[in-house]
């Protein structure tokens, strides 16, 4: 895939996550820690942050006010109070912390107070550079040329059959080209689609959740999903969502096209998106493009790519 196939809003359009609220504008450097955590809840919630990271966040962060102080100042955090904790957490707290709870509070931290410095709070991220001790979490599993080839092939073929079904190129071909999530397939509808060019088509990623309108983004389909995409129409006539069944009616589409084409892994949502962000990736895309195809953060898109980077890499 070349960046030909996909086109963001133009600056002018595009939401820029620089002016969307922040709710850290009363805090500066000097505001004690407790303020701080205090309007990073209040962001977490502006943001949608899922209920269960907010009680984990606020769970590791009270954690941190008891070891350094409610009154310490957010500015005067340095890299190596935020190792010492780490280290005090380890060894000397008194309670077991297994892996998987030391590698997320590393990240609290790390997205606390990187949420401080992007937003002007604090001059330098003292978490960049803290001690992490990651567990052994897999990397995100993909789908290899090979295997898409094949998977297309088998949809192409059912599309081309004695009972013709195009749902499942067309689903394949969109998640493919642009990587979008699950969520975002399902919401999609008819009006959100401009075909008045054939060569230049677009669809718009709406929410609906008014917190959310920094993930809205436009994007280009490929020309030549067109036509695939009228007959899939002319097969299913939807009225309002290009979609009009459940999202787990297409997880199964997914699911038994990758079994048809003989996949060895379970086609779903996720490793179609990771499929396509690698794909992306490897084409040589610019990172920011990438990103806001993605409609990724730029906090959530710093893990992102490091995983895309492993993935790229070559099999040995």
């Amino acid at each position: 895939m070349t960046e030909k196939q996909i086109a963001l809003l133009s600056e002018k359009e595009q939401p820029n996550e620089h002016t969307l609220p922040t709710n850290a504008s009363s805090l500066t450097a000097r505001s004690p820690l407790s303020k701080a955590i205090d309007k990073f809840h209040e962001y977490m919630i502006l943001q949608s942050f899922t209920e269960n990271t907010i009680k984990s966040f606020l769970g590791d962060l009270r954690i941190l006010t008891r070891h350094l102080g409610a009154d310490k100042p957010v500015g005067e955090i340095a890299t190596k109070d935020l190792n010492d904790f780490l280290l005090y957490l380890l060894y000397y707290r008194g309670k077991p912390c297994s892996p998987k709870s030391y590698a997320r509070r590393v990240t609290t931290l790390k997205v606390f107070f990187g949420w401080l410095t992007e937003a002007g709070v604090l001059p330098h991220d003292p978490a960049a550079a803290v001690v992490h001790r990651p567990t052994s979490t897999p990397l995100p599993t993909i789908l290899h040329e090979d295997q898409v080839k094949k998977l297309l092939d088998t949809t192409r073929r059912l599309m081309q059959g004695d009972k013709p079904d195009a749902r499942p190129h067309l689903l394949v071909r969109l998640l493919l080209s642009t990587g979008i999530k699950k969520g975002e397939c399902m919401s999609i509808q008819l009006g959100h689609i401009d075909l008045s060019d054939p060569k230049a088509p677009t669809f718009y990623i709406h929410y609906d959740n008014p917190k959310m309108r920094h993930k809205e983004r436009k994007l280009k389909l490929p020309a030549d999903l067109v036509p695939i995409l009228q007959e899939y129409l002319d097969q299913y006539k939807p009225q309002t969502h290009l979609f009009p069944c459940t999202a787990r009616n297409l997880e199964y589409v997914l699911r038994d096209a990758g079994r048809l084409a003989e996949i060895p892994v379970t086609v779903g949502f996720e490793t179609m998106r990771w499929t396509a962000a690698v794909r992306d990736y490897k084409s040589g895309m610019p990172p920011e493009t990438l990103r806001q195809k993605l409609g990724l953060s730029r906090i959530t898109w710093n893990e992102t790519v490091k995983k895309l980077k492993k993935l790229a890499e070559p099999a040995l």
